[in-house]
């Protein structure tokens, strides 16, 4: 067992609920995701396999791309509709409104970091602070807003505005904080309905497995090959074989950040450049 699985989660399954029936489906214990969904979300989770599970770091820094449903007028502990009312106000704007808000906020910014997630300070995750109502600084992070657009019709229930986005953003961000930076931006308060990853990199949710699918033994994996296809690569002969499988370090004549060198289309090492050494490159993960 060694590959990708791209997987189309279902509600109220963690990520980690998804990693123990494929390891007890596929009977392995290397298994591992790529970027976590929380139990309201659906959609897009990649999981790696085998020796695969070597690749995650590199399948994570890639953009995501999400459909989520924003409720104007209604604020959370948890940044979503699963979470304790904190506030509600009335609300009621238009959809020129809000695309104008969209496009402003279709940019780079330091977003901050939700209480209720799995980021670490001082050796304890922030939602472990939250859970103990205990104050603590919350993080930010540098986040890229790519795209952002309305993709439904604006509805309005119980005094609250209701409507869905699309976005494609960068490795790191929080669609909840997005939605509640949105929602600040038009003067109000807001929380995340639902939530949908339709994209991961170039896998697609239309390419994706369900858990029965798994059950049913009706899936096929990806390669580590196919799955890295955008990064660099080299072919090697058998000098340079040789000195890779001895882990050398090598001169980095690629001109690349990350490269990968493969033998006969197997890829045999990813390798990293060198801090220590200028203008030179050392193996990050061998295969």
């Amino acid at each position: 067992m060694d590959g990708i699985l791209l997987i189309n989660k279902e509600k109220n399954y963690t990520s980690r609920d998804v990693v123990n029936i494929i390891s007890k489906e596929l009977k392995t214990k290397k298994v591992g995701h790529t970027g976590t969904l929380d139990p309201l979300a659906t959609g897009v989770l990649v999981i790696c396999v085998g020796s695969s599970t070597k690749l995650v770091e590199y399948l994570t820094s890639t953009y995501k791309e999400y459909e989520a449903e924003i409720i104007l007028g209604i604020k959370t502990d948890t940044g979503d509709i699963t979470g304790n009312i904190l506030k509600e106000e009335n609300i009621k704007l238009t959809q020129e409104e809000i695309e104008k808000v969209l496009i402003e906020m279709t940019k780079e910014y330091e977003q901050t970091v939700p209480i209720y997630s799995a980021v670490k300070i001082n050796g304890k995750k922030l939602y472990e602070y939250a859970r103990n109502n205990e104050e603590v600084e919350l993080p930010k992070r540098k986040v890229d807003i790519k795209e952002l657009e309305l993709i439904s019709n604006i509805t309005y229930d119980n005094n609250k505005t209701i409507f869905k986005i699309r976005t494609l953003v960068s490795k790191g961000t929080y669609i909840r904080s997005l939605i509640e930076d949105i929602s600040s931006s038009l003067n109000t308060i807001g929380t995340m309905k639902n939530l949908n990853r339709t994209k991961q990199g170039n896998f697609n949710l239309k390419d994706c497995y369900t858990l029965e699918d798994i059950k049913n033994n009706n899936y096929k994996f990806i390669s580590k090959e196919e799955a890295l296809k955008d990064i660099y690569t080299v072919e090697v002969d058998e000098y340079l074989e040789k000195k890779i499988k001895n882990g050398c370090i090598l001169e980095n004549r690629y001109g690349k950040d990350l490269i990968l060198f493969k033998k006969n289309g197997k890829i045999l090492a990813a390798y990293k450049n060198y801090q220590k050494e200028e203008g030179k490159i050392k193996p990050d993960k061998m295969f």
